[in-house]
């Protein structure tokens, strides 16, 4: 007998906890009858059909989420023509709340596995592993949804119960570890499922470092925590951060995800201790519209997450990531603009412009028609219009977003961006007028290429800014060149030649005598030259306040960009004013 669990993930880096957590609770006994496979959403439905029925399963069960529902169901009406007889099994957050409806629509499925899965998915095993002897029916277990009707609730375990995933950590080569270290959220967030289950389960902290010491001794690149809030409990979060802090190999980062309008000073303090690099927040702004928050059930204060997101950068040591959600109750284009500016002057790292999701059993979808909400009637159900926010806005909301995503969280341009948003009115202006750009020239159908998005930039730039070209060229240059070392030289970049001689001495120089390229001592000048990258400023560019970098020289600045040391928050070169 094989049961087949199946995970279909959003990227080939991602992979799915939930199947692993299913066999690896299940335990050894019945170890040998579950088989994993996991896809991604870019595989092509043949492809993974055709691997299905390779494998030859007894059973299947499909890991559900709202990226990849639509592929599983395409999945559903094909495979009994395939593998006929086989019972199908769905289990996850897109279908644990409408049950019935789902069964009714999709006779092909055996049933559904709701809410937590372990000990529902272990007695089905058992159940399909003795059932010939032991005759035990599908309606005696629990957690279960079946054309019957609902069987009985299923307690909400112990997660100290839960074995760890990652022993063998081949399968996850290349991708993120995933790492639970709690489950549920004390919080009530009207458009999260978190707020369904209120009740907070902490693993012991036993468990916890040592398994991230696992991690660690490993050199793993990332570990993710998919704890809803991670700071809800003080105590645990401060214990894990000290842990971390005290065992730091200088590789491994860690991914949180925090409430900012709950951080302590004693948090703050500790977190900007840590090593740049070590640790990532992100944090769940969504709006600072207070009638939009407090209909969302979130109570927080705007001004102290800025204050806090403001010690936090302090440190210079932590990538720190914002959300906002558009589309929200009593949040109009005018209020959304707003919020987003007001999260775009904490200066995070990125800033995700996100869109309502109307999850099924959540309380948003319970009040979505008081709202006058509409939204994509199949997965991920993203908000089309609001009472507040018409679906014209929604779409121009979706043409900013990717210009924030291009110009803003790659990083690629900060510092040209950081000036430019000088000449607007605020930076959400910016973005929308880069977003009107886009569509007049036709760039949103015929996609830049990533080196030409500088030049696109410079020509809007100077649109806005005729006066400027002479500035935004150097800053384009700037930026340019700490992202890589690039061999081919875009076109509005200053002509080096004239200073060849001068760059040729610097590097004879290092060489007799290293000062500022101490790390390439086994390299000569030719070889240090190619490895490197100086360039030419007339304007002082390296300047963090965009006021200073307005204000040209009269002679050349030097810059050195060294790519063996990067910034372990941006990826950018080292720089040496020479």
């Amino acid at each position: 007998m094989k049961f087949l669990l199946v995970g279909i993930n959003a990227k080939y880096i991602h992979s799915n906890p939930a199947i692993y957590s299913l066999r690896a609770y299940a335990g050894e006994e019945y170890k040998e009858y579950v088989e994993l496979a996991e896809y991604t959403i870019n595989n092509q439905k043949e492809e993974i059909l055709a691997d299905l029925f390779k494998r030859k399963p007894d059973i299947i069960g499909f890991s559900c989420y709202i990226w990849n529902f639509n592929l599983v169901q395409e999945l559903l009406l094909e495979l009994p023509k395939i593998l006929p007889g086989r019972d199908i099994w769905l289990g996850g957050p897109e279908v644990s709340f409408e049950g019935p409806q789902l069964l009714s629509s999709w006779p092909m499925v055996t049933g559904i596995m709701a809410g937590e899965g372990e000990d529902t998915f272990k007695e089905l095993l058992e159940y399909y592993c003795r059932k010939q002897t032991e005759g035990k029916k599908l309606t005696q277990i629990d957690g279960l949804i079946l054309r019957e009707g609902h069987t009985s609730p299923r307690k909400m375990l112990d997660i100290n119960e839960l074995p760890f995933l990652y022993e063998n950590l081949e399968n996850f080569k290349n991708k993120i570890i995933y790492y639970e270290s709690a489950r549920g959220c004390p919080f009530r967030c009207s458009y999260c499922l978190s707020s369904i289950d209120k009740t907070v389960r902490l693993r012991s902290m036993d468990k916890v470092k040592r398994e991230l010491q696992f991690f660690l001794d490993r050199k793993v690149p990332q570990v993710k925590f998919i704890d809803r809030t991670f700071n809800c409990n003080h105590q645990h979060a401060m214990e894990i951060w000290k842990y971390i802090r005290e065992n730091d190999n200088g590789i491994t980062n860690f991914h949180f995800e925090i409430a900012a309008d709950i951080m302590t000073e004693e948090e703050t303090g500790l977190l900007k201790a840590m090593r740049p690099g070590l640790v990532q927040l992100e944090i769940g702004v969504q709006s600072t519209n207070e009638k939009t928050l407090h209909e969302i059930n979130r109570y927080v204060n705007t001004e102290h997450i800025a204050r806090v997101v403001g010690e936090l950068k302090e440190g210079e040591n932590i990538h720190i990531h914002l959300d906002l959600i558009a589309g929200l109750p009593f949040e109009d284009y005018d209020s959304f603009a707003n919020s987003f500016n007001e999260v775009y002057a904490m200066k995070p790292e990125q800033l995700q412009l996100g869109f309502l999701k109307v999850l099924k059993g959540s309380p948003m979808a319970e009040r979505a028609q008081q709202y006058g909400i509409a939204c994509q009637s199949r997965p991920p159900y993203e908000v089309l219009f609001t009472d507040w926010l018409s679906y014209e806005e929604v779409l121009r909301l979706k043409q900013v977003e990717e210009m924030v995503e291009i110009y803003y969280n790659s990083n690629q341009f900060r510092r040209t961006v950081s000036v430019l948003e000088r000449v607007f009115a605020n930076p959400f202006s910016m973005f929308e007028a880069l977003s009107r750009y886009y569509e007049e020239k036709g760039y949103f159908v015929n996609t830049p290429a990533r080196s030409y998005r500088y030049q696109v930039l410079l020509d809007f730039a100077c649109e806005a800014d005729a006066e400027g070209r002479e500035l935004y060229e150097e800053l384009l240059t700037f930026d340019f060149y700490l992202r890589e070392n690039a061999k081919s030289r875009p076109s509005f970049c200053r002509d080096l030649s004239v200073y060849h001689q001068q760059i040729r001495d610097f590097y004879q120089r290092e060489e007799e005598n290293p000062k500022f390229l101490q790390g390439y001592a086994e390299y000569h000048a030719k070889q240090t030259l190619k490895m490197t990258h100086m360039e030419a400023f007339y304007y002082p560019v390296w300047e963090k306040d965009p006021e200073k970098v307005r204000r040209k020289r009269e002679a050349a600045g030097f810059v050195l960009f060294d790519y063996q040391v990067r910034n372990p928050l941006t990826g950018d070169a080292a720089v040496t004013l020479i």
